[in-house]
């Protein structure tokens, strides 16, 4: 009987191993720190994928753009050209590949979270994920990074005059357009250098969600002054190599889509969460917040226009129509 239990025993053990050696290592990237929502959402894809599919895959995830030499922007071509098998970044950082993914962050398009839905979880980004997928990289799910708010550690900013002169880091070339409307020194850069930047005082200020970025990174330990502008709004995508997702069964895939679609409902929750929560937390870390009245947001609108009406012509006019569209479907 011994023998029998020690035998079953060693068959069990072989059986995990072997399980445990079949399963494959996918290596998902993203563009900032493993403290962020958007680390949490790549780790829920990862635990969520594993229990799918009953361990076959395990998700490695890469933070602060590590697997692309700390290159934010460089993510999403290597994932189209199977270099990398999954990201999670922002629709921003896609703007040199896809152009057209600057229609999420034109200034002032957004008023709130239920116009944001409208978009990003129905038919208006259809458009987008058939451009990509043309990049060799499939959507499974939008996330959310945030409305951009700004920080900076010279003064309060309550008008588009407060901006003149301050040196802004920004991430993609369309936020160069908009802080030049403002009359700011935009300065772009990768975020993985930015904090760097900020200790040092080689910029002023910048520009990012509370709750997915400012909290998690600590911005506030390196900046006085907040303004909730809410002038732009950054969702996320989780996307997969065409390559690795053509090669799976259609039973796989539909569970890579259904753990992408939970973990980017739960990363857009916390973030969410932690946004909501977050003036306080700032506040009691010293910053000073400042909220604009409705009429103050409007002298920035005006002040954006020039660059909204620029990049909306390198979008696509009829797909900034779609979104508007969506917007106005939600009011």
């Amino acid at each position: 009987m011994s023998f029998v239990r020690t035998s079953l025993a060693a068959l069990a053990a072989t059986a995990i191993m072997t399980i445990a050696a079949q399963a494959e290592t996918l290596r998902l990237s993203h563009n900032v720190g493993d403290t962020t929502t958007w680390q949490k959402g790549a780790e829920k894809f990862g635990e969520l994928l594993k229990e799918k599919t009953g361990d076959a895959y395990d998700v490695r995830v890469f933070p602060n753009a590590q697997l692309s030499g700390g290159d934010q922007m460089k993510q999403a071509e290597m994932v189209g050209r199977g270099a990398l098998d999954l990201v999670v970044t922002s629709a921003i950082n896609v703007t040199p590949l896809v152009p057209e993914m600057a229609v999420f962050s034109l200034p002032y398009m957004y008023s709130d979270y239920a116009q944001v839905d409208a978009t990003t979880q129905g038919d208006a980004v259809k458009p987008l994920e058939e451009i990509l997928l043309g990049k060799g990289i499939k959507v499974l799910a939008w996330g959310e990074n945030g409305f951009r708010e700004l920080t900076n550690n010279k003064h309060a900013v309550k008008s588009p005059d407060d901006m003149k002169g301050l040196n802004i880091r920004v991430a993609g070339p369309m936020y160069i357009d908009v802080m030049n409307a403002l009359g700011a020194n935009p300065q772009q850069m990768q975020w993985s250098e930015t904090l760097t930047a900020l200790q040092q005082g080689v910029v002023d200020g910048q520009e990012n969600p509370i709750g997915a970025v400012i909290i998690p990174q600590q911005v506030y330990e390196m900046q006085k002054y907040l303004t909730t502008w809410h002038y732009s709004y950054d969702p996320l995508f989780l996307g997969v190599s065409q390559a690795k997702w053509d090669s799976l069964d259609a039973d796989t895939q539909a569970k890579f889509q259904e753990a992408a679609t939970e973990a980017m409902q739960y990363q857009r929750e916390i973030s969410r969460e932690a946004t909501d929560s977050g003036v306080a937390f700032l506040k009691e870390k010293g910053m000073e917040i400042y909220e604009p009245t409705p009429e103050e947001l409007d002298a920035f609108r005006s002040a954006t226009k020039p660059a909204f009406d620029t990049w909306a012509e390198k979008v696509g006019p009829d797909l900034v129509k779609s979104f508007q569209d969506a917007v106005a479907s939600a009011q």
